[in-house]
Formats: C-alpha cells, structure tokens, sequence
C-alpha cells in the first residue's frame, strides 16, 4: 500500500477515537486526502470490509412540525456518501430520520448533521422567544418551518458552488453502490411535508438561506460551537 494510502488508513482508524476532537479532526482529514488523491475508503483499508450501517438518529418532526428535517438529511446525506431515510412506529404521527451509510462516512454525516440541526433549532428558540408575545402558536411554528427550510436551500446552494470549485471531489464525494443497494431494499422514497416560504414568512426563510450558505461543517465542528447568529 502506497504512503497516502497508509496515511489515510491511520487516519480512518483514528476516527474510532473515544476522544471526540482527535476523532473528527482524523475523519475530516481523511475525507480531505482521499479527494484531493481520488481514493475511496475501500481502496485505503487492506483486507477490510465496509460495513453499512442503518440506524436512525434521535431527530423527529411531522408534517406540520419541522418537515425541514428530512430535508436536511437528504442535502447533508448526499454530500457526505450517506442516504437519509424515515422510519415511522406504528399508528405514530411523528417520523424518525436515518441514515444509511458506510461505517466512516456515517459517524461523519451523523455529526455534521446534528450541528446543522442544532444551528437552526437555536435559531428557531430565539424567534419563538422575541415574537411569542404577539403571534399565534401557528404562526411561531410557520415562522420557525420557513427559516428551516430556508436554511436548507442556502446549504444546499453552498454544497453545489463548492463542487463546481473542486470538482476532483466528485469521485470520492459519490455515494458507494453498497449503501444504494441497502436503500434500494427498502422501497421508494415518497415526499414528506412541503415549505411554505411565501408572503411574511420569507423575511425568515431569507434569514434561514443567508445562514445555510455560510454554514461551513468542515470548520464549525468543534465541541462548543453549537450556535449561529442571524437576524429576522
């Protein structure tokens, strides 16, 4: 095995760290070297076999509450070789949302994921709190839905100009026929919920895109940097 291939093994095998800094510091790495070389997890870990992990991720929302969510996923799962997928209880109307994935591109995805989420639902506590005095809880939630879904779409804008900029990253940034298989084996994807951005509630669909399009994961990943400003 050639000396990058040996690095990035080193540094895939550091990501099992129980120390949670040194561990997303190797994963990213890893991630940044098998682009820049166009290597893929498999090729850099000799007599291993990938391991495709299914596993939801204590995140939940409905139709009415939060649907952004499953949005999130699937623009985040995407760009981190993951697949993102609900998983509904019986009679419940709350759904859960998963990922599927290789071993190390899961634990990625999962962490980068929930600091997304975690940035706009601080967000969205603080809208609830400045305009609770004098709006409807219906119109918290649309207020609160439209900044997620805002969110979304600025992210995922960001997503698309990065990979124009690097195309190289499109060998390693594909997602592996393994994980397409397991998502194939559990049926077509329908849509969930549906944004609604029009009239007042752009103001905070606008304040939720401006933020998504300068969420960088890579450089905010570190334990304490759960917060993003914005203004609506």
């Amino acid at each position: 095995m050639s000396a990058i291939k040996e690095k990035i093994a080193k540094l895939l095998a550091l990501s099992a760290s129980p120390n949670e800094k040194e561990a997303q510091a190797a994963l990213l790495k890893a991630r940044e070297l098998m682009a820049k070389h166009k290597l893929r997890p498999e090729e850099c870990r000799e007599g291993q076999a990938d391991k495709v992990v299914r596993q939801t991720i204590g995140v939940e929302c409905t139709k009415m509450t939060d649907a952004w969510v499953l949005e999130l996923g699937a623009i985040i799962g995407n760009r981190y070789c993951c697949r993102a997928y609900r998983q509904r209880a019986k009679r419940a109307k709350k759904v859960m949302l998963g990922f599927v994935g290789l071993e190390d591109d899961f634990e990625v995805c999962r962490r980068i994921y929930l600091y997304a989420y975690e940035c706009v639902k601080a967000r969205c506590r603080d809208i609830q709190s400045r305009h609770r005095d004098w709006s409807t809880g219906t119109e918290l939630r649309e207020m609160c839905n439209a900044y997620g879904w805002g969110f979304c779409s600025g992210l995922n804008a960001a997503f698309q100009e990065q990979e124009k900029e690097h195309q190289e990253w499109g060998l390693v940034l594909v997602v592996p026929q393994a994980v397409e298989d397991a998502m194939s084996r559990m049926g077509k994807p329908t849509p969930y919920g549906k944004a609604n951005v029009d009239g007042w509630r752009a103001k905070y669909a606008n304040a939720g895109y401006a933020e998504g399009k300068k969420f960088v994961p890579e450089q905010q990943l570190e334990p304490g940097n759960n917060k993003q400003q914005a203004s609506a």
